[in-house]
């Protein structure tokens, strides 16, 4: 049974340069062909014309020569040639042999009294033949005579010499083209050839190698660059997906090894284990463990680049719904514009405002503002809480996966440092930026987003 594939043609089984090579080979054939048909055509016509006035003069010399001795002179007998010479009252009165008997070889025109030349074929003496043929009339004193000649025509390829020079030159030209082009065509794909080369070098295991980039400023340089931003963005991602696997293994290590310890301890004595409180501690162990599993399956599928969703979502009604679900630990102030509505997935948003409120509630000393506005063709939503705050050198660090601040490790040391990481690639995703801005007292975080058309 088939795979279902259509079948590949030996045409396609080609390497871009042969295909090229015949290509240009076949263009240049019919180039070739077409200047030698032109060429032949051209020279058989020049020939015949040279030999028709050839004609005409033997036809002088010979009505010259009656003139002068009163008799017609013996007449050359050449091979494909004949001759016929009639008196005024129309008898031949001579001939060459192989037309002595035949009627007058230029019929249509044996009453005019103007010399004329024409092609005739199939002559009773020459069938299946063509001939140059001259009418020639001269006066005598006994009246007008008439003179009919015939030559061999030219043949289509004139004669075998010019007709091998013409094939010689043109396979000399086709295959001058042939080896030009696979030349200039190879030496044009080599940087390919090199790239795949080094393409084919390149390992999951080592990604720090690039492909090299061509000496023009042409498509196969633009195609090594972006071939090498490929490469950066690939290395990238891996390298963020092993320390991503690595802290992962290490924050997953931690609630589970706290769990097998107070499982171990409570198993080696049972008698004065309190139970009750083992099994808080085992479920807040769990808690955590879970968080961690949720915040990672988050983060994954936000690492495999899912297209959100693109549904209108006013932030102040965002605001108030979410607010209205959560249990408050600290005081927390609502300043919302009403109508600044955005296009992006709800549930990611609501996630990226709880992770955002989770950890201003985390450092708040008494209170949390909530506000949203509208800033030209963005709408922003600002999250304040009058904690300690953020260095300035240190606010980028806190949007890296699993990077906790000393300050953040003292207020909740349950935390995953997944949070915020989660709420800027949200905020990303739906083309927009979350930054931490400058303010007075504690950390303000500035999540703008472009406004629905």
């Amino acid at each position: 049974m088939g795979d279902g594939r259509a079948p590949v043609s030996m045409w396609q089984r080609c390497s871009i340069r042969t295909r090229l090579t015949v290509i240009t080979s076949a263009v240049m054939a019919l180039i070739c062909t077409v200047i030698v048909v032109l060429a032949v055509i051209a020279i058989r016509q020049n020939v015949r014309e040279y030999r028709a006035k050839n004609l005409v003069g033997r036809a002088v010399e010979i009505s010259q020569q009656v003139r002068e001795n009163g008799h017609v002179p013996p007449l050359p007998d050449s091979p494909g040639s004949a001759i016929q010479v009639f008196n005024p009252s129309g008898v031949l009165v001579a001939a060459t042999p192989n037309v002595a008997h035949a009627p007058p070889m230029n019929r249509l025109v044996s009453r005019a009294t103007v010399y004329a030349t024409r092609n005739i074929c199939d002559l009773r003496a020459f069938p299946g033949e063509c001939k140059i043929g001259i009418y020639f009339p001269f006066h005598m004193t006994d009246g007008m005579w008439r003179l009919h000649m015939v030559v061999p025509d030219v043949p289509w390829y004139v004669n075998l010499r010019l007709l091998g020079a013409l094939l010689a030159g043109w396979i000399l030209l086709v295959g001058a083209t042939a080896l030009a082009a696979y030349r200039i065509v190879s030496r044009t794909l080599a940087p390919v050839d090199a790239m795949t080369s080094k393409l084919a070098e390149i390992t999951v295991g080592d990604l720090s190698q690039r492909v090299p980039v061509p000496w023009f400023h042409d498509e196969l340089r633009r195609l090594a660059e972006r071939a090498n931003q490929t490469l950066d963005r690939a290395e990238t991602a891996v390298e963020r997906q092993r320390r991503f696997a690595s802290d992962a293994s290490h924050d997953l290590r931690s609630p589970l090894t706290a769990i097998h310890t107070e499982i171990e301890e409570a198993l080696l004595h049972p008698e004065d284990t309190d139970w009750e409180n083992t099994a808080q501690t085992l479920l807040d162990s769990v808690e955590r463990l879970q968080s961690l599993v949720t915040s990672l399956l988050q983060v994954a599928r936000l690492d495999a680049g899912a297209p959100a969703r693109r549904d209108p979502v006013d932030l102040a009604e965002l605001v108030t719904s979410e607010l209205a679900l959560r249990p408050r630990g600290v005081a927390i102030a609502e300043r919302l514009t009403p109508g600044v509505t955005v296009s992006g997935d709800r549930l990611h948003l609501a996630r990226l405002l709880g992770n955002l409120l989770d950890n201003a509630e985390r450092h708040a000393e008494s209170t949390v503002t909530v506000t949203v506005i509208r800033e030209g063709g963005t709408g922003v939503l600002e999250v304040l809480d009058d904690g300690d705050g953020i260095p300035p050198e240190q606010r980028e660090a806190v949007f890296q996966r699993f990077v906790r601040l000393d300050s953040s490790r003292k207020k909740d040391a349950g935390g995953t440092g997944l949070g915020l990481p989660i709420a800027r690639q949200i905020a990303e995703n739906h083309g927009g930026t979350l930054r931490i801005a400058d303010c007075p007292r504690g950390a303000r975080f500035v999540l703008r987003l472009p406004l629905r058309e």
